[in-house]
């Protein structure tokens, strides 16, 4: 019983990750920008510590982009008319992507730089 728990919630999980991807536009911009950051990965051969930095930056990135769009998701849901605080929790989980995405980019670029120069 407590396996087959376990192994449902992988299964919801899964289930989560493909619904965002199919229905939420900035997850699939986040999706293809971590391929092409593991495919230049790849390419120029960088350091196991590199790796690591990238990975865990592709993964806060859509991480986030995921709860933002559960967040955006909840608030529709409970405010069936706008509001100031239904904007406010929506732009700030926005705001927690972005913040992610630009401190990843600036990641990318760093570690990159040295490969292309």
């Amino acid at each position: 019983m407590y396996i087959h728990k376990r192994l449902l919630a992988f299964k919801n999980a899964f289930n989560g990750i493909g619904a965002a991807t199919k229905s939420e536009a900035h997850m699939k911009i986040h999706l293809l920008a971590s391929a092409v950051v593991i495919v230049a990965g790849f390419s120029f051969g960088i350091t196991a510590t590199e790796w690591c930095l990238l990975l865990l930056c592709c993964g806060l990135v859509i991480g986030l982009e995921m709860m933002n769009s559960a967040i955006e998701r909840l608030t529709d849901g409970i405010y069936t008319q706008t509001c100031d605080l239904a904007k406010y929790i929506k732009d700030v989980a926005a705001g927690a992507v972005l913040i992610a995405a630009l401190i990843s980019g600036i990641t990318g670029v760093i570690i990159f730089c040295k490969y292309i120069l």
